[in-house]
């Protein structure tokens, strides 16, 4: 049986905005609060039905910074961006007190890239009955994750980490349509390896949750076409389609409006009458 909750049914755009100096595409350009604030109603105004807030570098090499840097960074963009808009606002944080202080300021949705494995994460998000929870896959830490990332297979080790954390979330009496997962392209994967996974996606939707996916200006399109970050849009949009095709139901993006009509232009597509195109 299907997890996938009445929000989900259609799938979604989520816009990401990265509140921090370092991030690989976006660092450095909404560093105060009234840039992000301005660049979360810009992504609204373009179609993004989530926006994806978060205050520390995930890239790879990047160095994790302290619980009240990122509560500084974050917290007055979610706080001012909840006041003045219903908008979906998601948090992107492995922190146990950013996590709780978003909770409490009315997020809906925690997106962490360690899967709630950090020691009183689950504590907190557990009661939290409202607020969906995102389990992405990942090998190693931003610090090292590109350094020599191996599987046997790729695809089913993935799969294998995103059970056993579901398990966990269960396990902590969390409601199971509470939960999204995420296999983690470029988290601690070669090029081969996220290829193959974008090649399997069928096999992550197929289950139970909802999938999400962050491909948008990421390595692999790099290099495929040898373009530098700010020149893989088509790239993104091609794997966008691709994923869209196979079930996902939340593309995560640098590029909200393309996005938005990629998403459109597959669900005009997917709404058509069928015919026998046979006869």
């Amino acid at each position: 049986m299907s997890l996938v909750t009445d929000h989900f049914k259609t799938p979604k755009v989520m816009g990401i905005l990265n509140v921090t100096p370092d991030s690989f595409s976006d660092g450095g350009q909404y560093c105060t609060p009234a840039m992000a604030l301005q660049r979360a109603r810009q992504l609204i105004e373009e179609g993004a039905d989530i926006i994806d807030i978060g205050g520390e570098s995930t890239r790879p090499g990047a160095e994790s910074v302290l619980e009240q840097v990122e509560l500084d960074r974050i917290m007055p963009v979610v706080e001012q961006l909840r006041a003045e808009s219903p908008i979906w606002i998601s948090v992107d944080t492995s922190k146990p007190a950013v996590m709780q202080a978003a909770i409490a300021a009315g997020v809906n949705m925690i997106n962490d890239i360690n899967a709630f494995q950090v020691h009183g994460t689950l504590d907190i998000v557990a009661p939290a009955q409202s607020v969906y929870l995102c389990c992405m896959h990942k090998q190693g830490s931003p610090q090292t994750m590109q350094h020599h990332p191996h599987y046997q297979n790729v695809v089913r080790e993935v799969q294998t980490f995103l059970h056993t954390r579901l398990d966990a979330c269960l396990q902590q009496g969390i409601a199971p349509t509470r939960l999204l997962i995420d296999p983690g392209f470029g988290f601690g994967k070669t090029l081969e390896h996220n290829l193959q996974l974008v090649k399997c996606l069928s096999y992550f939707t197929a289950g139970h949750y909802p999938v999400l996916i962050g491909v948008s200006r990421k390595s692999m399109i790099g290099n495929v076409l040898n373009k530098s970050s700010l020149e893989r849009l088509y790239g993104g949009l091609a794997l966008a389609t691709l994923a869209l095709s196979a079930g996902v139901k939340v593309i995560r993006t640098h590029d909200v409006a393309p996005t938005v009509d990629c998403l459109r232009m597959y669900l005009a597509i997917e709404r058509a009458t069928s015919l026998d195109c046979k006869s």
